[in-house]
């Protein structure tokens, strides 16, 4: 199989998959819709970061892509029912890089709590300016986290570390780890609480959520910092806030409209505003966060290759079940209607095949079965399994 590694990927994933026996081109930057069409001629897995749109009109054009591996946790930059309709599995890796945000948040915090940044500046500017006047120390202060998941639990108990009180505010019900408080509602944290931080995930919902309504309920003078997804938040609003002083400072690692690759420009309304932090998308950047996700990935994109495992896949149910040696398995992705697997398994009887195990797995619009079978397959089987009107995608390994 050839695999396509865009956008920087770690080293780490292309050696795994080369030694794996795959073979792979790697592209430093982003492609758009037209230049990802045409690098995927021939391609059967595709790894990209952020930046890179896998769209329906990608999927549409390349129907032989087997496969996408986001080497990232987000996920909202590939159309997930378009692949699943089409048979593709999107991988990702949702815990691999939050420490490394967690520490970016914790450090900014700090940072725009002692006004660091502006002291830096102006020491580099020749200008010796020691005052404490609107420093502040963290410990005490309340933290408050929109969005819960993962970076948010984590950033919550790490915060409690440094002395300060957590609470939080998520649209699932979710169990505060320390000593951390669940608010009811989005205006009971911004009322509360003098830091602010945005750890929601990338649904289309969250677009636009955070503007001038939720910046006039923060409280005189509080911090905010978005290290989620840039389109959540109204950065005209937040500029509006800052130069009025109702915000004292703010860090912002995600923007709406961001360059495809290292060293193209950049314009943006915060710039040049006192005590704001603007970092081009840092928060995974990291060597042991880009370490451990292309490990990750690529290893999911192997087992699915060689196996079929869907193990923590986002778009298609998942099954995780190891392949004997000298066996043949069927993988069958399906429509999630009554009858299927009963119809699969007619048609193997039909051709006197006895099946050794199988699981089956459900998500959503979609069943997933994997069938081990104790001898080869008859010639026109996978052909009758992919004429069945529920099927989506058949794909057939024989072991060595």
């Amino acid at each position: 199989m050839k695999v396509l590694l865009l956008e920087n990927i770690h080293d780490v994933a292309r050696d795994a998959l080369v030694d794996a026996g795959f073979e792979v081109e790697t592209r430093s930057g982003a492609l758009d819709e037209a230049e990802l069409i045409s690098a995927l001629e021939g391609v059967d897995l595709l790894g990209i970061r952020s930046k890179t749109k896998v769209t329906q009109a990608v999927i549409a054009a390349r129907p032989e892509l087997k496969a996408v591996g986001a080497f990232c946790i987000g996920t909202n930059q590939i159309d997930l029912d378009a692949a699943a309709q089409a048979g593709t599995v999107v991988f990702n890796a949702p815990f691999s890089n939050t420490r490394s945000v967690v520490e970016l948040a914790l450090g900014e915090i700090i940072s725009l709590a002692r006004h660091l940044t502006d002291k830096n500046a102006a020491l580099h500017a020749g200008v010796w300016d020691k005052s404490a006047k609107g420093a502040h120390e963290v410990r005490g202060r309340t933290l408050g986290i929109v969005g819960y998941g993962n970076i948010g639990a984590q950033l919550s108990v790490v915060a409690e570390a440094f002395g300060m009180h957590v609470s939080f505010y998520d649209l699932e019900d979710k169990l505060p780890l320390g000593n951390a408080k669940k608010c009811d509602t989005l205006d009971e944290l911004l009322e509360t609480c003098e830091t602010i931080t945005l750890h929601v995930d990338g649904r289309a919902g969250n677009a636009g959520t955070f503007g001038a309504e939720q910046f006039a309920k923060m409280r005189p003078r509080s911090l905010f910092l978005n290290l989620s997804r840039g389109f959540v938040v109204d950065l005209e609003a937040l500029r509006d806030n800052l130069v009025s002083g109702h915000i004292a400072g703010a860090a912002v690692d995600v923007f709406p409209s961001e360059p495809k690759k290292a060293g193209d420009p950049f314009e943006n309304c915060l710039q040049g505003i006192p005590n704001v932090i603007l970092t081009p998308h840092v928060g995974g950047s990291t060597e042991e966060a880009q370490y451990d996700i292309g490990r990750y990935v690529a290893g999911k994109l192997r087992d699915w290759a060689d196996t079929g495992a869907t193990s923590m896949s986002v778009n298609v149910p998942a099954v995780a079940a190891p392949v004997a040696a000298g066996s043949t398995r069927i993988l069958h992705l399906h429509k999630n209607v009554p009858g299927v697997l009963a119809r699969v398994n007619t048609i193997l009887s039909e051709g006197d095949v006895n099946i050794d195990s199988q699981q089956l797995s459900t998500k959503g619009e979609y069943g997933y079965a994997v069938t081990d079978l104790a001898s080869n397959l008859p010639a026109d089987t996978e052909q009758r399994l992919r004429d069945l009107p529920e099927t989506v995608e058949v794909r057939v390994i024989v072991t060595a």
